[in-house]
């Protein structure tokens, strides 16, 4: 018996040449990479703020909050409006990325669950899979990837350096001098210019 639900739409996009989705409830208007305000001690992932129309909205650096390098704007860079949920209260957030691709129709037939291995991603960002012909499109829980939880966490707990970034430490519990100073942690992403 065939499915009587309508099919949902979703707005694609680029980012580091993979094609990824939002709900189309979601999604606001699609402005134009333009000046954005960096903002001292920010979290992770956030790229700064912009001025839309007199509104100061922040915006995210999305290929940083999913692992991906961060994105180097191009003449098509442009910052994707979503409305989330902070506190409660509806609010609006920029989600800077490469290009965007389409507006698609995916029926229920059309998704699938997250993969358990093989995403070059934190698989608890992916809402699901969607198949559309033979190409395969990522659909991003909003809610998760903008949770401003884990974008204060992502700047308070920095990834663990590998192991051979690790000072040593002398048989009294100290650790030799360094060759370098300020060696002991990595430059926080956002603070340099660009």
């Amino acid at each position: 018996m065939p499915s009587t639900e309508r099919p949902a739409q979703y707005v694609s996009f680029f980012l580091a040449g993979e094609e990824y989705a939002v709900s189309i409830l979601r999604a606001r208007e699609i402005v134009a990479y333009d000046v954005i305000t960096r903002v001292p001690m920010a979290p992770a992932g956030v790229r700064g703020v912009l001025n839309l129309r007199g509104r100061v909205v922040p915006v995210i650096d999305l290929s940083s909050r999913l692992g991906l390098p961060p994105t180097e704007p191009t003449r098509w860079t442009c910052i994707l409006m979503v409305e989330v949920e902070i506190d409660g209260e509806p609010a609006l957030m920029g989600m800077m990325i490469d290009a965007v691709s389409d507006v698609i129709d995916l029926a229920p037939a059309d998704l699938e669950p997250p993969p358990l291995f093989g995403a070059r991603m934190r698989l608890e960002y992916l809402a699901g899979i969607g198949k559309v012909g033979k190409k395969i499109v990522l659909l991003l829980d909003i809610d998760r990837i903008l949770s401003t939880e884990d974008l204060l966490a992502a700047s308070f707990y920095p990834e663990e350096p590998p192991l051979a970034e690790l000072p040593l430490t002398t048989d009294r519990g100290e650790a030799p001098p360094q060759g370098e100073p300020g060696a002991e942690g990595a430059p926080v992403e956002g603070s340099g210019g660009a």
